[in-house]
């Protein structure tokens, strides 16, 4: 084998080979550990708040566990690992022992210039002879030489020397370089010498044995696999028909709470047997925790589900669970029912039911501020403990309590209301409260883009308009809105910069603060939902837009609200049908309790035959005085032609609903935030 083939016994080629073979791999995973992170948590700002737990080393080292997950370690490594092994490979071919390929020359060969003419050429080969013709010339100790040497050395001279006497040896010299005529073509293999020696050729065809046959299917078994055991929702898929199994038509948030912990993921970090007893006895002694919930926990036989239960209603509770490593579970189990519990939205969506997905959504507001449902929304505040909350409360003649409710009170009776609280305590509670993006509707309508009117089928924009103003914010504080800021008219045709810019994308939104959660392991960027529904059969008609973004800066640098208004668009498919159709708009948040709105609306959609007609000044133009038929009409009237006239904007839409509805709770209602889906829906 080796006598068959040419092989890299002096290591040029190989190198360059594995250099490439490397670079195929380390330059894409580089790129993709260094491109801008596109997770929501990770470029958002944060509220500004000193407050801290009781157990906030417990819950910041969870929280770096979760962080930990998502930092991309193996690749780092393996991207760190993939230069230094280029390095190296450049390394070798910098010093390798390059061989220099020397072009055969007989001028060079002979010594002699190159505009000598063939009676000099053979006077100087003469001579030539006279020294170096073998019968002539004896070997020179001193400089290695040996007979062999010297012929070889005159068999080149007479070449030389032919190939510049000789036609056509000249001839071939000319037409390939070399006075023998045509060479052949040697290629070789870039494998060094030593992996084709007889005693390692077996070793390295087990190596690629195993490099191609084992470890490449594996590795690709290892990722389809992976990713085809989970949802779109990075759920295992075990979890979601569990999670399927669990969904009644007229759950509640208890009811949410009790199917988010048939996860599999949970058993990466809860052991099923391990102080299981003691944490049963501390949820089922808890006045907190429902009734209904106990019951649930002593039906369950699973003991991994009955202890994931246990842990869900302990941290909802905020119990005190008087172990470390209770307490460890109890913080750990939050972010996984937070993604358990969007593919519980997600398996509600397609049954159209009312009832199932708000549960699904209040019950993440409670999972992020570590509240029980239908607890105080004031909770949700730093120092406010249910002892304080249960005092204020009894002295209003309303309850439940909400933050709203609590900021609208005049600030000497609110501080002595919050006496318990310390002068600090209270400052860090109202800066939280200055901070919470609150949203407030100034006006929502439907619209159809270059339509008066809505008609059956067309796509429709539900356009909402509204504010971020938190609720510690005084009512005098709160500028007032332009008319023309409730505007939304419609780009020309031709203006595509004009019709892109009413895309929100990420490059020109803004987002807001992640969640304030301070019992919540993980960071959270909020989402606020929005969605129609008849309320009369509690289904839903179209489906939840999820925002998290806005088309301007809600909030400033230093966390003050801006008071922009902010405009937000929801396309979906108009019925077939003209008729009026009555909606409840509901529009929910995620990361906060108390904060949601619904509005009805009404989508009058109307005859093909009551369309607005475009007037025939609008479509048809004089020409302007700059083009070719602006200037043929001057010539032909001596007069130069009128300017050209401005289409006229249309007017207001048929489909406005003003903003003064009380939302849940006597709120206003709360607008929403930017869109991370564009597609339609359909509306039955």
């Amino acid at each position: 084998m080796n006598a068959e083939y040419n092989y890299d016994a002096e290591g040029h080629f190989f190198p360059f080979f594995l250099f490439i073979m490397d670079a195929l791999v380390t330059i894409p995973l580089t790129w993709n550990v260094l491109k801008p992170s596109t997770e929501l948590e990770q470029t958002a700002a944060r509220i500004a708040s000193d407050f801290k737990p009781k157990d906030e080393h417990l819950i910041e080292e969870q929280r770096q566990r979760q962080k930990k997950k998502a930092r991309k370690t193996k690749r780092i490594l393996a991207v760190a690992l993939g230069w230094l092994t280029m390095a190296y490979l450049l390394y070798l071919v910098y010093n390798a022992e390059q061989t220099r390929v020397k072009l055969w020359d007989p001028y060079d060969i002979l010594g002699v210039s190159r505009s000598a003419d063939e009676r000099q050429i053979k006077r100087h080969y003469n001579k030539l002879a006279v020294k170096f013709h073998p019968d002539k010339a004896s070997p020179d100790a001193s400089k290695n030489e040996t007979i062999q040497s010297i012929n070889d050395r005159w068999v080149e001279m007479t070449k030389a020397f032919k190939a510049l006497t000789d036609e056509d040896i000249r001839n071939n010299y000319l037409l390939y370089g070399n006075p023998d005529g045509k060479q052949g073509t040697s290629i070789g293999i870039a494998l060094p010498h030593w992996m084709v020696e007889e005693g390692n050729r077996y070793w390295v065809l087990a190596f690629y044995g195993g490099l191609l046959g084992i470890a490449l299917p594996y590795l690709l078994a290892t990722w389809w696999y992976g990713t085809q055991s989970k949802t779109k929702e990075r759920v295992l898929h075990a979890s979601a028909a569990n999670l399927f199994r669990e969904w009644k038509e007229d759950i509640d948030e208890d009811g949410v709470v009790a199917a988010l912990s048939v996860g599999e993921e949970y058993s990466d970090y809860v052991k099923a047997d391990t102080k299981a007893a003691k944490l049963e006895t501390r949820v089922l002694g808890s006045p907190v925790v429902p009734a209904a919930a106990k019951n649930k926990i002593g039906s369950i036989d699973d003991p991994l589900r009955r202890k994931t239960l246990c842990l869900l209603w302990a941290y909802l509770a905020r119990l005190d669970l008087g172990d470390a490593d209770l307490e460890k579970e109890k913080y750990s189990v939050a972010p996984t029912a937070i993604l358990l519990n969007r593919s519980f939205s997600a398996i509600s969506l397609p049954f159209q039911l009312l009832q199932p997905l708000l549960a699904s959504f209040r019950t993440s507001q409670h999972l992020i501020q570590a509240t029980t449902p239908g607890s105080s929304p004031v909770l949700q505040l730093p120092h406010f403990t249910p002892e304080i909350v249960a005092k204020i409360a009894g002295t209003q003649l309303t309850s439940p309590l909400s933050i709203q409710k609590l900021m609208a009170l005049p600030a000497s009776v609110r501080r002595n209301l919050c006496s318990d609280l310390s002068d600090s305590q209270y400052s860090k509670a109202m800066t939280v409260a200055s901070r919470i993006p609150q949203l407030r509707i100034e006006k929502a309508f439907f619209k159809v883009v270059g339509d008066r009117v809505v008609t059956p089928s067309a796509m429709v924009q539900l356009v909402v308009k509204a504010r971020a103003i938190p609720p510690a914010t005084p009512a005098k504080d709160i500028p007032a809105f332009s008319v023309k800021d409730l505007d939304d008219k419609d780009p020309d045709e031709d203006d595509l910069p004009g019709q892109k810019s009413r895309e929100i994308s990420r490059e020109n939104s803004e987002q807001p603060p992640l969640a304030h959660a301070p019992y919540y392991a993980a960071d959270h960027a909020p989402r606020w939902h929005i969605f129609l529904a008849e309320s009369r059969v509690g289904r839903i008609a179209v489906p939840p837009f999820t925002f998290t973004a806005f088309d301007r800066a809600a909030f400033n640098t230093d966390g003050t609200p801006t008071f922009n208004m902010l405009t937000f668009r929801c396309q979906f498919q108009a019925p077939p049908q003209v008729a009026s159709f009555h909606f409840t708009m509901y529009l929910v948040c995620d990361s906060y309790v108390g904060f949601d709105s619904k509005l009805d609306i009404v989508l009058d959609v109307k005859d093909l035959s009551e369309a607005d007609v475009v007037e025939s000044d609008d479509e048809i133009s004089e020409p302007d005085e700059d083009s070719l038929a602006g200037q043929l009409q001057a010539m032909k009237t001596g007069q130069p032609p009128p300017k050209k006239k401005v289409k006229r904007p249309p007017p207001k839409r048929v489909q406005e609903v003003a903003s003064s509805v009380k939302a849940a709770g006597g709120l206003d209602h709360l607008p929403i935030a930017s869109r991370s889906s564009d597609i339609g829906h359909s509306l039955t």
